[in-house]
């Protein structure tokens, strides 16, 4: 990163020179409030330095405009989207413009060509309701945290959720991205608007890049009709090798949109989170809501009340489905194949999990604290599906090496599991831990909500034991050969790089970035 300034603005002046020149030219687009910058100098896990301002532009020549001024006077640009980041993807340690780019909320849609161009600050959750409309969706429809999480944050993290069992992660439902270089240009990786696949990829560079290579600002993807019928199952493993068969089996076929799995102590959190009356009534409308007629609705309910939660209480391991079809025939016959593959190393247990999430796809962002109100930081990695009963065995041995601090000091985890692809297994650890709630979690979940559940003080001795365990655990991962999504600066990723490879991505950046403005620090750039 170039830290030096022009010779007509000495280092002291810098920032408050560019204030002033940012408020001329986008007014009330920016803002240097302290508790704004306080809270945006941290995401849901850790914190970094406070940006010098925080820059949040309403359309693509703003974000222009404020790039240009800060590449002039030598200032780092960090990107932030819905701000659901735990791997440090805008925290940076130096001075720095932030760029809140949920302002971009536009959307377009082009039915007679099945796409849609929306704004990179657009929600996952807003582009649904939208589509809805006219009876599409886009193929990878968004992560769980949709309310919050943007369009242009998920493609610049990677990440997987609804729509992934049978189109994969976010990146592969991408037909173009719009962006703002570090001069202030705007390039589109497109070539052509009838396929993203005219001449090398370009278009895959800036997925992942967590903003590194440039400013998302637009992202172009193609649609599909809404699957009118859909079937919610769950199943219950005895453990995580008849867990891991059977999954292995069923995304083979590519039968589900989504699916999701989770150990006993996320399950249990899961249900927590699903009690008391309000809980059950929002999760009641919701199926109904979804469900193609009321008589299908009212019998998916009486199902889920015949059905209870013990075998969910109690399973060590379970995963959750949801397929769709054209026709009830249609989604009642993947339904029976997955009964069919999953029967000889599980059984089949109360769909409610799957069927509250198929009636609310983007619930509010409760789970950044634990059921009890503990803080929430997760850790994964993405394995090949033959190494994945290795780490588990490892991860196994990692737990009971740390288990009398983790006692001592009140921490526990949980796992959720997911299939990325048909030949790998994203293994996420759910890491809580009794400590203070932050500025982060006061402005996501409010008062209201934070009164429902325990406040901690301040633990600072069990904050640095979870810093050296996620970074122990990390290095576990990587002992296994895993991959990473949302990468930012908390997973190593230059020295997984073929040397060949890791030239070239420099020699991207220095084109594309030559001061090295552009989120500095970021996939070790």
């Amino acid at each position: 990163m170039r830290s030096e300034t022009t010779e007509s603005q000495p280092a002291e002046e810098t920032p408050a020179a560019l204030v002033a020149a940012l408020l001329a030219a986008l007014g009330d687009m920016v803002s240097v409030d302290p508790a704004r910058r306080a809270l945006f100098g941290q995401d849901c896990f850790a914190r970094g330095a406070e940006p010098i301002g925080i820059v949040r532009p309403r359309d693509i020549p703003g974000v222009q405009a404020a790039v240009r001024l800060c590449a002039v006077a030598g200032i780092a640009m960090v990107p932030r989207g819905g701000g659901a980041s735990y791997t440090d993807g805008y925290l940076h340690h130096g001075p720095h413009m932030l760029f809140d780019l949920s302002g971009l909320d536009m959307i377009a849609i082009d039915v007679a060509n099945a796409r849609v161009r929306v704004g990179a600050g657009v929600t996952w959750a807003a582009l649904r309701d939208a589509l809805a409309v006219h009876g599409l969706r886009t193929r990878f429809w968004g992560p769980f945290s949709g309310l919050a999480a943007t369009v242009g944050g998920s493609i610049s993290q990677n990440t997987i959720s609804h729509g992934s069992g049978s189109h994969g992660i976010s990146a592969q439902s991408v037909a173009g991205i719009e962006v703002v270089l570090a001069d202030g240009s705007l390039m589109n990786t497109a070539a052509s608007p009838a396929t993203r696949f005219y001449g090398p990829d370009l278009t895959g560079l800036f997925t992942g890049d967590c903003g590194a290579l440039g400013l998302k600002v637009a992202v172009t993807l193609p649609l599909m009709a809404i699957a009118p019928a859909f079937e919610a199952l769950s199943f219950a493993f005895a453990d995580f090798a008849a867990y891991h068969a059977a999954v292995g089996a069923a995304v083979r076929e590519e039968l589900d949109d989504s699916h999701f799995s989770f150990d006993q102590a996320l399950s249990q959190g899961q249900i927590e989170r699903q009690t008391g009356l309000a809980a059950r009534l929002k999760i009641a409308r919701g199926v109904l809501r979804v469900a193609p007629s009321l008589a299908a609705g009212v019998r998916q309910l009486v199902k889920m009340a015949l059905a209870g939660e013990r075998e969910l209480r109690v399973a060590a391991y379970t995963v959750h489905y949801i397929v769709e079809g054209s026709s009830a025939a249609e989604a009642g016959a993947k339904a029976a194949r997955l009964r069919q593959i999953i029967a000889p190393h599980g059984v089949e247990i109360a769909n409610s999990v799957p069927a509250f999430v198929r009636a609310m796809p983007f619930a509010p962002l409760h789970n950044i604290l634990g059921p009890k109100g503990e803080r929430w930081v997760p850790v994964h990695g993405i394995f090949p599906n033959g190494q994945a009963l290795a780490f588990d065995a490892a991860y196994d041995g990692f737990i009971a090496s740390h288990r009398a601090e983790m006692d001592r000091l009140g921490v526990w985890t949980g796992k959720m599991f997911s299939s990325v692809g048909t030949s790998a297994l994203l293994f996420e650890i759910a890491i809580y831990w009794p400590d203070a709630h932050d500025l982060y979690h006061q402005d996501v979940l409010g008062p209201a909500h934070l009164a429902t559940i325990p406040a901690w003080p301040a633990n600072p001795e069990a904050r640095a034991f979870i810093d050296r365990f996620k970074a122990a655990l990390i290095a576990l991962m990587d002992a296994h050969g895993a991959a990473h999504f949302q990468i930012g600066r908390a997973y190593p990723y230059q020295a997984r790089l073929d040397p060949a490879a890791a030239a070239l991505l420099g020699a991207i950046k220095t084109q594309l970035d030559p001061h090295g403005l552009m989120n500095p620090g970021v996939l070790g750039l």
